[in-house]
Order: structure tokens, then sequence, then C-alpha cells
């Protein structure tokens, strides 16, 4: 259930906002002059001129000030989760700006979902923060950038916002299920156009051939199919009984693992695709 008011948050988790707000290890970096018309654009009132200073400590002060109007702490919450902050930015910008704000605001029972795009804070439990923090692979590039046909792009990037929905609101086996046919799809494609395969020989081919081919071809990379049959033996969950004989339930540490072989994978088969250079500025 949607929370309508945050509680005061931690002075750690307002250092980590302005962290996210600056832009430090982030995939966009905010200049000093933007910080005030950032607090501004997010619906803030009587926001001071930045009169120099470190950009961080500044607009961690602003955060500190404003502590007790939760109200103002979540504006800023959902503009930054917001792609309209990013115009001219890659349509996966906000989408990797939430998760980074989950990591820690998880701890505060919080967490930001995207449900067709929009930003909305919900109530979560903090223990499902993970203790385990696997390395992760950024998606680096657009659907666009590894689908050349718009309409088949379109629906792949369905595919991936309901994985991320499914992820951010538990629904493990779903999420998981979601990323072996994305996985299927996009490897499909690639098999398709640059091979020139008939579709009579398209048809007969499962995902592990399709693993095997982008691999044998240079598609992706030497170290990604075999973590991508990882993902098809689990994407294999969606026959209930195959569950059973695994005797495993898949849960936040499952899918977590998965996205890095979907994010890798994209990457490659766009750095690999001919015309990427002339797509990258699309």
């Amino acid at each position: 259930m949607r929370k309508t008011t945050m509680e005061r948050l931690d002075d750690n988790t307002l250092r980590q906002l302005g962290r996210i707000i600056c832009g430090d290890d982030t995939p966009y970096s905010r200049p000093t002059y933007e910080l005030t018309k950032f607090l501004r654009d997010a619906g803030w009132t009587g926001v001071p001129e930045y009169e120099g200073g470190a950009r961080r400590d500044w607009i961690t002060e602003r955060l500190r000030e404003r502590r007790d109007h939760p109200d103002d702490i979540e504006r800023v919450i959902l503009r930054l989760c917001d792609q309209r902050e990013y115009m001219g930015e890659p349509p996966s910008t906000a989408a990797e700006i939430a998760r980074l704000i989950n990591e820690f605001l998880v701890h505060e029972g919080y967490k930001v979902e995207r449900p067709g795009g929009r930003p909305r804070i919900i109530e979560c439990d903090p223990g499902s923060a993970s203790p385990v923090t696997l390395a992760s692979v950024t998606l680096r590039v657009t659907m666009s950038q590894v689908v050349v046909d718009p309409q088949f792009a379109k629906i792949l990037q369905g595919r991936l916002d309901e994985a991320r929905t499914c992820t951010n609101n538990g629904c493990h086996v779903a999420a998981i299920i979601i990323l072996g046919s994305l996985l299927e799809g996009v490897l499909l494609d690639a098999i398709r156009t640059r091979l020139r395969l008939p579709e009579s020989q398209l048809k007969h081919k499962s995902l592990h051939d399709l693993i095997e081919l982008a691999g044998k071809y240079g598609f992706i990379g030497v170290d990604v199919p075999k973590f991508c049959h990882a993902l098809r033996d689990y994407r294999n969950l969606v026959h209930p009984h195959l569950q059973v004989r695994m005797n495993h339930s898949p849960d936040r540490d499952t899918v977590e693992m998965c996205w890095p072989v979907v994010n890798a994978t994209l990457n490659d088969l766009a750095s690999t695709s001919p015309g990427y250079a002339t797509r990258q500025d699309r």
C-alpha cells in the first residue's frame, strides 16, 4: 500500500540522497548551476540560490532543512526517478537512478517503483535489503540500439519494464520468467538479422541453441553464454512441475543474479551490432 507521508529520514539517508542529486557515481551528473533549479522543479518553494562551497554539502543541508517536511523529501525522490528530469538522456536513466536510491531507501522501509514509467513510493520490509550485494552490470544501451525493428523493440522494452516492476514488488518467479523471455527475444532477433537464417530453421531453435549461436559468432562475450544458460534453466520455472523437481523457490537474491546477465547480453548485442555506432545518437 502506498504511504501518503514518509517518516523523518535518517541523516545518512539524506546524505546518500544528496549524492544522487549531485550525480556522484550515477548515470547523470548534475552541474552546480542546476541544483537550485532541480529543487524548484521538484516543487520546492523558497529555495535559496547556490552561493558556493561543495555542492554535495550544499544540497545535503537543504535536505536537512526540510527533513521535518516529508512531502518535500518525497517530491525530490520522485523527481529524481522521473524520466522527464532526463530529457535527451537514455530511457533507462531514471530506472537506474531509482535502483540506486532503493539500495539505501529500503533501510527506511520504503522503495521506489515505476509502473508504466511513473515513479511512486511504497512501503516495504527493511529486511528485504540483501546482506550480500553482487557487482552489478549497468545497462548502457537502449532497446532501439539492440533491436532495429521499432515495433519489436517496443515490445521487448515493455517486457524489460514489466520485469523491473515484478522485481520491485517481490514477484520473483514472474520476473525471472519475463527476463528469460526477453533474453530469448533479443537473441532470436540477433540470429535472424545477422545470420539471415530462414524461418524454417529458426522455428526449431531453442533458447539453448540461440545462446550457443550468439556465443559462437561473437554476438555476446565469451563469458556470457554460461550465465545465459543459468537464466535459461530458471526461465523454465514457467513449468510448475519443474519447480517441484528443483525443490527451490526463487527469492530476491535469485532475481538480482539474473539482471546482470540480461544487462550484459543487451550491452554486448548492441556493441557487436552492425551500425551500432550510428545508432548511439538516437
